[in-house]
């Protein structure tokens, strides 16, 4: 759909676009924290915010209104930049964040296997 006729649903259809977890979240009620950080999205959709909105919620579902907003989302070691598109709606914004990198092994160590204890340092 597009930007404009997903920010003018309502919630009964936008509840009916939503995966089920999404709709039970969402209709159990937002925790005072999510509540501050949909409260800063909307100052800064209204340009009154000043610099990056950054929160740790990865369990908050994308709703319409933050489209085109750029939230940066704690990874577990550094805040990654997430541009909240259309697509995304209806989705948890940890799922833009990996949490995890690929492992990358370095040369093996002294003592990892017999003959490397006979080899010498230098």
């Amino acid at each position: 759909m597009a930007i404009e006729e997903l920010q003018g649903l309502s919630l009964e259809k936008l509840f009916e676009l939503l995966p089920s977890r999404a709709r039970r979240s969402l209709t159990r009620g937002i925790t005072d924290g999510k509540r501050k950080l949909l409260e800063e999205t909307k100052l800064a959709k209204a340009g009154k915010l000043k610099g990056p909105i950054k929160t740790h919620l990865r369990d908050l579902i994308v709703l319409p209104y933050m489209t085109g907003l750029t939230i940066s989302v704690f990874s577990g070691k550094e805040f990654k930049p997430v541009e909240i598109k259309p697509d995304m709606v209806g989705h948890y914004l940890g799922e833009f964040v990996m949490t995890n990198k690929r492992v990358i092994h370095g040369a093996p160590g002294v003592g990892a296997s017999r003959s490397s204890l006979y080899v010498p340092l230098k």
